[in-house]
């Protein structure tokens, strides 16, 4: 029974950490991944939703028959708090303390410097594996980030068109309750990512403000794409 329970509790978790990679995702896109059958999948997904830790997302313009929205999965909050650091509290009460002693612009080296250390980590690789273009570039970002523990991801949209991007959605934010009392952590992170890749990028959502997913709309066409040449670059990393 204790070796059922114990295959159980990893199958369930193996569940719950392919919806904060790759969410949202529908039950079916997860039987299949995972190979379990239906009734598998819905018992963990069930238990996991009774745990609070993932909820439904009904998308528009995806349908599951008959005219009726699909089902797809997402982490909640609780779900991502789960699996934060324990030392989140800790670093919010720096800042803190930063901010009340030294203002904001201490706040504010300190995140820039924090990223800029990030960026420093993921260097040689991103420089070694990123490619010449955009889209390669992000796909090497997006791949670096989740070995920093992001549950990072890189997809083409619009492709073809005008339009073109990537789109980099980051599942999981190891500091997640830092950047939702202290947006300069995000600022900074945009301005590392606009270095790196060479060009402006948006952030569509975020995680810290209560989206299920950060989104940063990368663009890849020559219409659309301002680009940061290299003596406009700030140095340091993200500074």
């Amino acid at each position: 029974m204790a070796a059922n329970d114990t295959e159980d509790r990893r199958t369930r978790q193996k569940v719950f950490q392919s919806v904060l990679d790759e969410g949202p995702i529908t039950a079916s896109s997860l039987a299949k991944a995972l190979e379990l059958t239906p009734a598998a999948i819905r018992r963990h997904l069930d238990a996991l939703e009774s745990e609070g830790l993932i909820e439904v997302r009904e998308l528009a313009g995806k349908q599951a028959g008959r005219g009726r929205p699909a089902r797809h999965y997402v982490v909640t909050t609780a779900g991502h708090d789960s699996v934060s650091h324990s030392y989140d509290e800790l670093a919010v009460n720096i800042l803190r303390f930063m901010e009340d002693r030294h203002g904001k612009s201490a706040v504010e080296d300190f995140t820039e410097d924090l990223v800029a250390r990030l960026r420093d980590r993921l260097g040689a690789e991103l420089d070694k594996r990123g490619g010449t273009t955009v889209a390669s570039r992000s796909r090497a970002l997006a791949a670096a980030l989740t070995r920093e523990g992001y549950a990072a991801s890189a997809t083409p949209v619009a492709a073809g068109t005008p339009l073109e991007a990537m789109q980099l959605c980051q599942g999981h934010c190891p500091i997640q309750a830092v950047a939702a009392e202290f947006p300069e952590v995000c600022e900074a992170e945009l301005a590392m990512f606009s270095d790196y890749l060479g060009v402006d990028v948006r952030r569509l959502s975020s995680l810290a403000q209560g989206d299920h997913v950060c989104t940063t709309h990368i663009p890849t066409s020559e219409l659309t794409r301002p680009l940061i040449h290299s003596n406009d670059r700030p140095q340091g990393g993200s500074r």
